[in-house]
C-alpha cells in the first residue's frame, strides 16, 4: 500500500455480466486498478448531460502518478460551464433552502445568476447560507435530520465536488462503494455475493457507524483534506459549508461538528473521512489476512467486512 503511484487491486473477481445492458452495473471489483474510476468524461452531478468541460484530465493524471501530490490550484476549474452543468443536474422539484429560491426561479435569469455566483466564488465574496432543517422517518421509528441547502449552495457544492472527484476517485479504494460515481449499494451487494460464492467465508461483520454524518470531526476532516488539497480557496469554501449552521423553526444554531445530510458536498467529505479512518486500515488488515471488505456509507451508514 505504500508503493508510490499505485492503487489497490481488486479484492474479488467480477461476476460475469448476464446481460449486455447490465454489464456496466455488474462488472465491479474485477475491472482492474482504481484508476479506472477516473477515466470517464467529467460530469457534475448524476445527470449533467453532454457538453461538460473535461479540463480535469491533468489533475487525474497527477493524482494517479503522485500519491503525495498536493493540489494548489483547483478553483479555476469551477468555471461557469461547470456551474451551469451543476444547475442542470439538480432536480427541478428539489426542496428550496432557507431563501426559498426554487430551481425554476433561479433559472429564469440563469446566465446572470451564474455569472454573479462565479464572480463571488473567485473573488472570495461567496457566503454560504445556513441549511434548512427537515426530518425524515427512519426504519427504527426515529427521525433522520436533513440539511437542505439553498439552490445556489447546491450548485457551488456540486461543481466543487466534481473537481475534487478528479483527485479522490483516484485515491479511494476498490472496495469503497458509497456515494461514488458509477457505484451504489447494488454494486456492493454484487461484490459481496461474488466474494461469498468464490471465497471461503467464516464470518460476516455488519457494522453501523452511529450518527456518522452528524458527528464528523471538522478538525480531523480538515487535516484529511489537506493531505491532497492545498488550494486554500477550496478549503475555505468547504469550511464555509460546514460552519454555516442550520435554521430550525426560525432559530439559527451553530454546527461545530458533522456534515449536513442532504448537502451535495457531504457524501464526498464523508468518504474522505472514512478513507483515512477506516478504508486504509481495512486494506492493511486485508493484506495481512484473507479478508474481503466492502464499505458503503449509505444513508444507513453501513460498513460490511468479511
Amino acid at each position: 500500500m505504500n508503493e508510490r503511484g499505485k492503487s489497490d487491486s481488486p479484492v474479488v473477481p467480477a461476476k460475469p455480466p448476464n446481460k449486455a445492458a447490465s454489464a456496466a452495473a455488474e462488472v465491479v471489483e474485477g475491472r482492474g486498478l482504481a484508476k479506472g474510476n477516473t477515466t470517464r468524461p467529467t460530469r457534475p452531478g448524476r445527470s449533467a448531460g453532454p457538453g461538460v468541460p473535461h479540463g480535469l484530465d491533468r489533475v487525474r493524471q497527477v493524482a494517479r502518478e503522485d500519491k503525495e501530490a498536493r493540489f494548489t490550484a483547483l478553483l479555476h476549474h469551477v468555471d461557469r460551464a461547470r456551474l451551469r452543468a451543476a444547475y442542470w443536474a439538480i432536480r427541478p422539484k428539489a426542496a428550496p433552502g432557507v431563501d426559498g429560491v426554487t430551481w425554476e426561479a433561479y433559472g429564469q435569469d440563469l446566465e446572470a445568476n451564474l455569472h454573479d455566483l462565479h464572480t463571488r466564488l473567485h473573488a472570495g465574496r461567496y457566503r454560504a447560507r445556513p441549511s434548512r432543517r427537515a426530518y425524515i422517518p427512519k426504519a427504527d421509528g426515529r427521525s433522520r435530520p436533513l440539511g437542505i441547502a439553498t439552490l445556489e449552495d447546491k450548485i457551488a457544492q456540486r461543481a466543487v465536488v466534481e473537481v475534487l472527484n478528479a483527485v479522490y476517485e483516484v485515491d479511494f479504494l476498490g472496495f469503497s462503494y458509497g456515494f461514488r460515481p458509477g457505484r451504489g449499494p447494488h454494486h456492493a451487494l454484487d461484490a459481496l455475493a461474488v466474494g461469498v460464492e468464490r471465497k471461503k467465508v467464516n464470518w460476516v461483520l455488519d457494522a453501523d457507524i452511529r450518527e456518522f454524518f452528524t458527528s464528523l470531526d471538522h478538525r480531523w476532516l480538515a487535516k484529511f483534506l489537506e493531505h491532497r488539497i492545498a488550494d486554500k480557496r477550496i478549503l475555505r469554501l468547504i469550511g464555509k459549508w460546514l460552519s454555516a449552521g442550520v435554521i430550525e423553526n426560525g432559530e439559527w444554531s451553530q454546527t461545530v461538528e458533522g456534515a449536513p445530510q442532504g448537502a451535495s458536498a457531504s457524501p464526498l467529505l464523508a468518504n474522505v473521512y472514512l478513507h483515512h479512518v477506516f478504508d486504509l486500515w481495512a486494506r492493511r488488515l486485508i493484506h495481512k489476512s484473507n479478508l474481503m471488505t466492502v464499505t458503503t456509507p449509505s444513508p444507513s451508514d453501513v460498513s460490511v467486512t468479511l
